[in-house]
């Protein structure tokens, strides 16, 4: 089980309420944040790296790791043969920390859930692990995604249950009926955080957009 000071910080992050709650919660969080996840047992990171790789060809680019924090799986990327990506994370603090770890080409401190300033089909792929859960994003965060990922390429996702239950799936359905996307893949419920307490569990989603 992770330690108290983790349960704290999570329960924080989940309960926030505005996006510069978020934002200040993950600036302090960000020197411990790589161990506290380790601890935790934080599977997200791995299991959108392995959905992204069946469904998008070594070396696609430029890819954009949307909700990055300190880039756990920006090393990842580069480590497997992605080597353009871009960071977008709310928190000034946690792109620092990603900064320094050399794999980024670009880093952006914007909010999920708005407009986005980047063009149209500008991404080959999007990639947003534990971004689409409570006190975070919700379903409002998908369009933009969808607008800046190029035809054809993919946006991998985790939601936590909370989120699918309440609307997510149904926002994918109507994407999908609409024909902007097509669910390549969608894993089983599984516990994001096996170190935690009581963790909801959520799902990775692979989109490929029209």
């Amino acid at each position: 089980m992770a330690d108290r000071k983790n349960e704290g910080a999570l329960a924080a992050a989940y309960a926030a309420q505005r996006p510069e709650e978020v934002a200040a919660l993950y600036d302090r969080w960000s020197d411990t944040y790589d161990a506290d996840m380790l601890a935790a047992g934080y599977r997200h990171p791995t299991i959108c790296l392995a959905l992204l790789a069946r469904h998008l060809p070594r070396g696609a680019a430029p890819l954009l790791d949307a909700g990055a924090g300190t880039g756990l799986i920006g090393e990842w990327l580069a480590i497997t043969g992605y080597p353009h990506i871009e960071a977008l994370d709310i928190s000034a603090g946690m792109l620092a920390k990603a900064e320094r770890k050399g794999v980024y080409s670009a880093l952006h401190c914007l909010a999920l859930g708005g407009p986005l300033p980047f063009a149209d089909n500008a991404y080959a792929g999007i990639i947003s692990a534990g971004v689409f859960t409570s006190g975070h994003v919700g379903a409002e965060g998908l369009d933009e995604l969808i607008r800046i990922c190029r035809p054809g390429g993919v946006i991998v996702l985790t939601v936590k249950n909370t989120l699918w239950d309440a609307g997510f799936s149904a926002r994918i359905a109507d994407l999908e009926a609409k024909g902007i996307v097509t669910r390549a893949e969608e894993t089983s419920p599984y516990v994001s955080m096996p170190g935690e307490a009581d963790t909801v569990p959520s799902r990775g989603l692979v989109l490929r957009v029209s």
